[in-house]
């Protein structure tokens, strides 16, 4: 039976090279021509004068791990990669196996390493991996130990970036180590393809791919099994077949389900389809989750998901956290995409490349609407291996509803462009017929031939040369793939300043290239045949940055996940729930008399300022619209009110706060978090006066601490803190300051923030 165990314990790092100087013998260089080479051999050879075998230079290690974050950042280094050094590094670890093992498969899968990968395995070389997002594994059967220790080295290479945003540095996602028998189910080796034949009946395509590691023919059965949420089975079937020693064989079988419960943004309803081969050699299991939905791209009416008109509220997001860099745990995925739910938006593009399985499965579970990126746009046998591995990996996702093939890329506009496209447009489809395939054009979209050939047409920004392109291919669905780009700094509600790199926080269009999200959102919604849109960014990320700031300010969610306003003004754009904001905060001492713009972000049709309960205008709000008044500053209560069919339905309002003093504490994500050593509790402080009001411009330096349950993994507030993240004390910017904890053992966790001048804030929390 399949074994799954997590590797990510035991680990030892060092970061930097080693200095190997080359021996001036004929031995050292005839033992790194073998199979078992020089560098990280055993001891077959007395290898210790190299100084690091045994040395005393490592440091233990827990994954997933990204050690570039930790550094300090400088101006001279490069912007788009967060001005941080990069430096490569080696991995190594020792495990046991046992006689027993024997006759089983072994692997290691590595789902993610920044960004150039070599590893060995006791010793002998056993991949190089050139795409830090693309997951691969290593067979390390032949060449493993089985009466003893085992050793894996792992060397990163960091000097080659693959984009112009925050790269990261080690090994950054899980690694798996399998065992299975020696006739079992291929990694991503189960292909599941549910379709509607009529109003309640589907059928469910399951493909198996079956291998045989063994030296001899081997029978098999395969049986696959449909279950519902309750583990029910309301569908099987069996097959046969005979495989050839050290071959591969696929099996197609058919399950005819009747009524199934459907999957859908608002009901995400997920199934298990379990498959088990049985032959002499063994026995397999192997699961993947799918889910029954039908998505049509109409030319002239847009997508359709089972039938109902659906468009797509979606956003761009990088893998990475502000607090752990590339290095994000499991809970932190998920409540990214919960916050991103929450914000209203059912779409998700994963930008630029395969993001981690634990996001996908988030992203299932929520309902979103999703266009998988392959990194590179290569029809080189390393480009094609990389979406083969992202298609085999991803195509049984059911929120996955469309396939990039490349972003941006200059080619597309070159006839070059269209013959790779074609390529990787042949390996796409061979491996899923069923999704359209598409990609990202920024540059001459009008004249780009990789349109001629794309199922769908993919536009990044350029709102102006959409009905351009629409006269051109009336007989595609269209889609923003990339839109907005909108920056805006959290809590800053003065004039932009290119020189500071700061900017105002209220909705703005920087070009005819960066359209405000209002103006896009309505320009999205007054095209039936767009299908929707992907706006930039749902999440502020590291890199593509300008001095001396640290992360692109285009999010919606800050580099902390802490909202911003924009986060409200996309709610108003894709909630259907009555909601209103008031935007700005109203302490603005100092300023009295002063003109202050005031908006209100609502999706109510009907909006009212009030300042102390005296109105100051009732205004109508166009759809996707906002409220603006100019208020002369006074210090009071500002009360915004959105009304439905003339009656009062939502309403916020914002006071004039006193001085700090005192902090508070919350916890963000008290649904999913366990004490395993590797889960974060997101913890937000701020400051109240003595009403207990929330400061919204308080800014002390704050010191985080906790009891022996947790550590403090990392601080955040300011985007322009060059502290690295994994410093306890930070200093506080407009009135809110992010901590990250990792639950090392079950009990109640005290958590405790203390400033000077300011009553300390303590919360308790359990976790199992």
């Amino acid at each position: 039976m399949r074994e799954k165990s997590c590797f990510d314990t035991g680990w030892q790092f060092h970061e930097g090279e080693f200095a190997l100087p080359q021996p001036a013998y004929k031995g050292y260089m005839y033992m790194h021509a073998k199979t078992v080479r020089a560098v990280t051999g055993p001891a077959a050879v007395d290898y210790s004068t190299q100084g690091w075998v045994n040395g005393d230079n490592w440091k233990p290690v827990s994954l997933p791990h990204d050690y570039v974050i930790r550094h300090v950042p400088e101006e001279t280094n490069n912007e788009a990669l967060g001005y941080l050094p990069y430096n490569s590094s080696w991995y190594r670890k020792t495990f046991t196996l046992t006689p027993a093992d024997g006759g089983k498969r072994l692997t290691l899968l590595f789902d993610g390493i920044a960004t150039h990968a070599t590893v060995w395995v006791n010793g002998c070389l056993m991949a190089h991996n050139f795409c830090g997002y693309t997951p691969f594994e290593v067979d390390f059967a032949d060449v493993a130990n089985l009466d003893g220790e085992n050793s894996v080295t792992v060397h990163v290479e960091t000097n080659d970036h693959e984009g112009w945003w925050y790269a990261g540095g080690g090994i950054y996602r899980h690694v798996w180590l399998t065992k299975t028998p020696l006739v079992s189910v291929d990694t991503w080796g189960l292909y599941v393809r549910p379709e509607r034949r009529s109003d309640s009946l589907w059928e469910c395509s399951v493909e198996t791919t079956v291998r045989n590691d063994a030296f001899a023919a081997h029978d098999v059965t395969v049986t696959a099994s449909l279950e519902d949420a309750s583990g029910t089975v309301i569908a099987s079937a069996e097959a046969k077949s005979c495989l050839d020693r050290k071959a591969k064989l696929a099996v197609n079988q058919v399950l005819d389900i009747a009524s199934p419960e459907l999957w859908d943004t608002e009901n995400p309803a997920l199934y298990t389809v379990r498959v088990k081969v049985v032959s002499a050699a063994g026995e397999d299991e192997y699961t993947t989750r799918t889910g029954f939905r039908e998505v049509v791209f109409d030319p002239e009416r847009g997508l359709f998901l089972n039938g109902k008109p659906t468009k797509i509220k979606g956003v761009c997001c990088h893998g990475d956290y502000g607090l752990t860099g590339k290095a994000v745990p499991d809970n932190i995925q998920r409540y990214r995409v919960r916050l991103l739910r929450e914000m209203g938006a059912n779409g998700y593009r994963c930008a630029h490349y395969p993001q981690a399985e634990g996001t996908l499965d988030a992203l299932d579970e929520n309902g979103f609407l999703v266009m998988a990126e392959t990194r590179w746009f290569e029809s080189t046998k390393e480009g094609v291996e990389q979406l083969e591995t992202l298609i085999r990996r991803d195509r049984n996702h059911p929120s996955v509803i469309m396939w990039s093939i490349g972003n941006e890329e200059p080619l597309f506009t070159k006839p070059e462009g269209k013959r790779i496209f074609e390529t990787l447009y042949a390996v796409t489809k061979r491996l899923d017929p069923s999704r359209p395939v598409m990609a990202a054009v920024d540059k001459s979209p009008a004249t780009a031939p990789v349109f001629e050939v794309a199922d769908l047409i993919g536009i990044n920004y350029n709102l102006p040369a959409f009905d351009e392109v629409r006269r051109k291919y009336p007989d595609k669905c269209f889609v923003s793939s990339e839109n907005c780009a909108v920056p805006s700094t959290r809590g800053h509600f003065l004039d932009s300043s290119t020189e500071r790199s700061i900017f105002n926080a209220m909705d703005w269009t920087v070009s005819n290239w960066q359209t405000s999200r209002e103006d896009t959102w309505k320009f999205l919604m007054q095209r039936d045949w767009v299908a929707g849109g992907y706006q930039w960014a749902g999440i502020e990320h590291r890199g593509e940055t300008l001095w001396p700031r640290l992360c692109s300010q285009s999010g919606a969610l800050d580099l902390y996940l802490q909202k911003k306003d924009a986060f409200y003004q996309n709610q108003s754009h894709w909630s259907a729930q009555p909601m209103i904001h008031l935007l700005p905060h109203w302490n603005f001492r100092g300023r009295e008399g002063e003109p202050i713009r005031v908006w209100a972000y609502t999706n109510c049709p009907e909006a009212e300022l009030f300042l102390d309960g005296v109105s100051l205008g009732r205004k109508a709000i166009e759809p996707f619209g906002h409220g603006e008044w100019f208020v002369p500053y006074a210090p009071g209560t500002l009360r915004a009110v959105g009304y439905l069919s003339g009656a009062e339905a939502v309403s916020e309002s914002k006071e004039t706060t006193g001085e700090p003093v005192a902090l508070r504490l919350t916890l963000e994500n008290a649904s999913d978090l366990r004490a395993n050593g590797k889960d974060l509790a997101v913890i937000h402080c701020f400051t109240v006066d003595t009403e207990g009001r929330m400061v919204p411009d308080a800014s002390p330096m704050v010191a985080f601490d906790t009891n022996k349950l947790a550590v403090i993994a990392a601080t955040g507030s300011s985007v322009f803190d060059h502290v690295p993240p994994h410093v306890s004390e930070r200093h506080m910017r407009a009135g809110l300051c992010a901590a990250a904890l990792r639950c090392v053992a079950p009990g109640k966790v005290c958590v405790y923030a203390s400033a000077p001048g300011l009553a300390t804030a303590r919360l308790e929390f359990d976790v199992e």
